[in-house]
Order: C-alpha cells, then sequence, then structure tokens
C-alpha cells in the first residue's frame, strides 16, 4: 500500500473574521490533498470507491463488427443492384466460426453474432419475406444499418475511466465490458466519530432517561451520511465530561484515523473539553462561516489527521457535512469533488427578511406546479427539528444577495440526491 503527501500544516487557517459559503469550498479544495494510500479491489466490491489510476482499454469494445438485431446480413452494394438476395450462412452470437457472404447472398444472423465478411448492412427480420432460398428485403435501408461497429463503444487505447472517479454501476459495467476483473482504488478514509457530554445517553439503553439528559442522535445520523461515501467509520461512543477522559480518547483516535468528526462541545465552557484537547495535540481554528445553519464550525489536525468539529444541533450539522464533510472527505479519499448542481425552481413560499450577506439553506421539498416544479419550505426554522429533516427532499439555497422571497420567485434548489442521498 503506497502513501501519499503529507497534509500543509496549516491546511485550515484563514486570515478573515468569516468566510463565505464559497470562499470554504475554495480553501477545502485548495489545502486539503490525499492522505490515503491505494489497494488493489475486486471489481465487485469496486461501487463506489475513488479509482487511484486511470483505465486504458486494451482492446475495442465491441471487438469486432456485429449486429444489434435478429435479422439478414449483405453487403449494401449488391442490395442496390436487386432487393432480393439469396440465403446464405446461418450465424448465431457466439459462433466462433468464420463466415463470409457470397455475391448477392444475405447471412441468417441473430442479435450479437459476428458480421460475415462481405458484408456490412442489417435488415431486420420481420421487414423481410423469406421464400424457399430468397429473402426479399425492403427498399429505403441505408448502408451500415442495425449494425454495431468495432470499437463503437469504448477504443483501444481510449481512457475509460480517469483517476479521482468515483465509481457507479455505469463505471463498472464498462471495466467489466473490458474483461477487467479488479481496479486500483483509494483505500477508505477512516473516520472516528466521538460524542461527547455527560448529558448524552446511548440509544437502547435498558436504564430510562433522565431529566436533562438526551439521547445521542448525531453521531448515528454521522454514522448514516457517511455510508454513502467510501469511508470506514468508526463510532468510539459517548466520552464523558473529563478532560484526561477526552484527550486519551482523541489522541487514541488520531493515531489510527484520517478524520475525526465530533458534534457540539467545540465552545469555550469550563467542561468543553475538546478545543482545549485539539490544541495542545495539534492545531485548531475556529471558523465563523456566513451561512445559516451552521455558522460555527471547528476545523484543525493532528499531524496528519484532520479534524472537523461540526455544530452541536442535529440540523445544522446535516447541513455542514453535507457542505463541507463530504467534499473533504472526497479529497482526502483522492476523489474529484463535483459541486452539486442546483436547479432553477419556483418558490412557493415567501420569506419577509433574510439577513444579508450570509447564504441561507432552507429544508424543502418539490410539488407539481402548472408551470413546473415548484419548492415548498418547511414551516418551522429551528435547527433542533429532526422533523423538517425527515420531510425535505432537499435543500433551497438563498445567496448572499437575496433580502427576501417572495411566491413565484426563482429560487435554487438541491436535491439530497446530488448528495449521494
Amino acid at each position: 500500500m503506497s502513501r501519499t503527501a503529507s497534509l500543509l500544516n496549516d491546511c485550515f487557517l484563514h486570515d478573515k473574521d468569516r468566510l463565505r459559503h464559497a470562499e470554504v469550498l475554495d480553501l477545502l479544495k485548495e489545502r486539503l490533498t490525499t492522505v490515503v494510500g491505494t489497494e488493489e479491489c475486486a471489481l465487485e466490491e469496486a461501487l463506489g470507491r475513488f479509482l487511484s489510476t486511470p483505465v486504458v482499454a486494451p482492446r475495442d469494445v465491441p471487438l469486432h463488427d456485429n449486429s444489434a438485431v435478429d435479422g439478414y446480413a449483405f453487403s449494401h452494394a449488391d442490395y442496390l443492384q436487386s432487393q432480393t438476395l439469396r440465403a446464405g450462412p446461418v450465424i448465431a452470437a457466439g459462433d466462433l466460426e468464420h463466415y463470409a457472404v457470397g455475391d448477392k447472398q444475405a447471412a441468417r444472423i441473430f442479435t450479437g453474432a459476428v458480421i460475415p465478411d462481405g458484408a456490412d448492412t442489417v435488415a431486420m427480420q420481420e421487414d423481410c419475406t423469406v421464400t424457399d432460398d430468397q429473402i426479399a428485403v425492403p427498399p429505403g435501408l441505408k448502408k451500415g444499418a442495425n449494425l454495431r461497429k468495432s470499437g463503437e463503444d469504448i477504443k483501444s487505447g481510449e481512457v475509460v475511466t480517469p483517476p479521482g472517479k468515483r465509481l457507479r454501476p455505469q463505471e463498472i459495467a464498462s471495466l467489466a465490458s473490458l474483461g477487467l476483473s479488479e481496479v486500483s482504488v483509494y483505500r477508505r478514509v477512516r473516520v472516528a466519530i466521538i460524542s461527547t457530554g455527560n448529558e448524552l445517553v446511548e440509544a437502547g439503553e435498558e436504564t430510562p432517561i433522565a431529566t436533562g439528559q438526551v439521547f445521542d442522535s448525531n453521531s448515528a445520523m454521522l454514522r448514516a451520511l457517511c455510508a454513502s461515501l467510501p469511508v470506514t467509520v468508526s463510532r468510539l461512543g459517548i466520552v464523558p465530561d473529563v478532560a484526561s477522559t477526552v484527550e486519551e480518547t482523541i489522541a487514541r483516535a488520531a493515531a489510527t484515523h484520517d478524520v475525526i468528526l465530533t458534534t457540539g462541545g467545540a465552545s469555550r465552557g469550563d467542561e468543553d473539553h475538546v478545543v482545549a484537547t485539539i490544541d495542545r495535540l495539534g492545531k485548531r481554528h475556529a471558523w465563523q462561516i456566513a451561512i445559516k445553519p451552521g455558522r460555527p464550525m471547528t476545523f484543525g489536525q493532528i499531524g496528519d489527521c484532520v479534524f472537523m468539529g461540526l455544530p452541536g444541533n442535529p440540523v445544522a450539522a446535516f447541513v455542514c457535512f453535507l457542505l463541507y464533510c463530504r467534499p473533504a472527505f472526497t479529497i482526502l479519499g483522492g476523489g474529484e469533488y463535483i459541486e452539486p448542481t442546483r436547479f432553477p425552481v419556483t418558490a412557493g413560499f415567501s420569506i419577509d427578511r433574510k439577513k444579508p450577506d450570509r447564504r441561507e439553506f432552507v429544508r424543502g421539498w418539490l410539488t407539481a406546479g402548472d408551470s413546473g416544479p415548484v419548492a415548498m419550505k418547511f414551516e418551522r426554522d429551528g435547527s433542533g427539528l429532526i422533523s423538517g429533516l425527515r420531510a425535505a427532499d432537499g435543500l433551497i439555497e438563498l445567496d448572499e444577495e437575496t433580502r427576501s422571497v417572495t411566491i413565484g420567485q426563482t429560487v435554487s434548489y438541491i436535491p439530497f440526491s446530488e448528495f449521494g442521498l
């Protein structure tokens, strides 16, 4: 397994009091680099992995000219002279014998079978009339009709998939068509999820929840969000607000993981030990991001291990993971980050006043309108309301220049499918 270059020592350092959304992404793309090595992976297990080396086609696909239909193969020049042709050989898909058609002769051919020498056109069987040894072909066929040319799908020497490409079922099919059984991919990014706080309780525990306690939902949500990426997740459980325990857990995680991911517990309160631990063990940079929800985030590193401290409110943690952690994980894992597509749709809601110079991501969904899709907004904006995430199918994005929204106005909509959800 090979190892790549280390992270910059100050990869999260910036010189602004507050960053805009686009500036955050630019910084991540500029400063982060691949931190994982490579490995050979069986093609059947490569779905969702990032390719580490380009795949160059060793041969044409298809390898030979073949028929796209069941029918009759013949020379188009003969066909122009006579639309009645003599019956020739019968050729099935997978037949390895070498065939040819003679003068004014048509071969009976089946879908996928190799085109015989001398033939360059195929007529569909349902369009032809067969009488004894004569095949009557209808007029109007163009040369090359119903024929799949060698290399029509992939040419020998073509780069089929570049490095950094995430392998979808489509790419898996192309690689299999080349005869490949394994590919070189980047190793999965190792992510540690740590929950901190005396108030947190593991879901499923038999002890009844007490006043002042909450079930740890954020770590379950983050683990589920990570499932759409080529990462391996270690959920290190709930760490109590004890300085020595927090430091021991984070130090151990940094030695064996590529990323440490936490939510909440990153303020300067007496019982918030995460910030102090990162400061002692490595470097930390608290960011103020001009977005809603999710303004405060903490980024840092302990050696080559990246630290990401998400807001504690679940909606803010969810949105920040999609906007910033997902791109970061992609880059750290050797992938090619692709900006999610925004779709212009009509607003089916109104907002009287929006704070300027801040980008907002509103939970919403689409309904069918008379003139196209209409974006609807979840009625409540609280960052602690998981119900809003359940109701939503995507994010309605309101840029920094937007001051208000009126019904019928065009807004940008990002479906959750753009984030692999």
